[in-house]
């Protein structure tokens, strides 16, 4: 009986350990270099999945069949996206975008939804990797499910001279 009282504390701490590992925060690793110049290959970053609330901007995992994929979320519900000359247009007003990313080449909504949707539903994000030459994304794969998005990084833990938010 007294070796049950003394494991009750380690117990409760694995159980919490693992509740907070799978339903708040977790470490994620970036594979690939579809999120540079703001993310590189093998940085570790504190995934948020209890925020289900997602912004333009916002670094984003996603589920990607067996794959966990790391984009930006550039369009959200009811938004109309299109890119001209570099330029983000979101419902014909140019946004300026606060983060380095690559050349983005033209494209609107319609052109990359085989649903040629002019309005992006309800549920459903569009996401580009920051190296935009280089990334598999919603030009490619379509919208993303709110389903699929485990949630969001803000914050980079590796390598330590990098330590903070992204």
């Amino acid at each position: 009986m007294k070796i049950i009282k003394e494991l009750i504390p380690y117990v409760v701490i694995i159980l919490l350990v693992i509740l907070i590992r799978t339903f708040i925060v977790t470490p994620v690793t970036v594979s690939g270099d579809s999120m540079d110049p703001t993310l590189k290959d093998k940085e570790v970053l504190i995934l948020n999945k209890f925020d289900k609330s997602y912004k333009r901007f916002d670094v984003v995992v996603i589920k990607y069949g067996k794959e966990r994929i790391i984009k930006r979320v550039i369009g959200v519900p009811n938004d109309n996206i299109k890119y001209k000359e570099n330029k983000l247009y979101v419902n014909g007003q140019e946004v300026k975008e606060n983060f380095k990313h690559g050349t983005t080449d033209d494209f609107t909504l319609e052109g990359i939804t085989y649903q040629q949707y002019d309005k992006i539903p309800n549920g459903y994000y569009l996401v580009l990797g920051d190296n935009r030459q280089r990334s598999y994304d919603s030009r490619m794969i379509g919208l993303i499910s709110k389903k699929d998005i485990v949630g969001v990084a803000r914050i980079r833990l590796f390598p330590f001279s990098k330590i903070g938010s992204i």
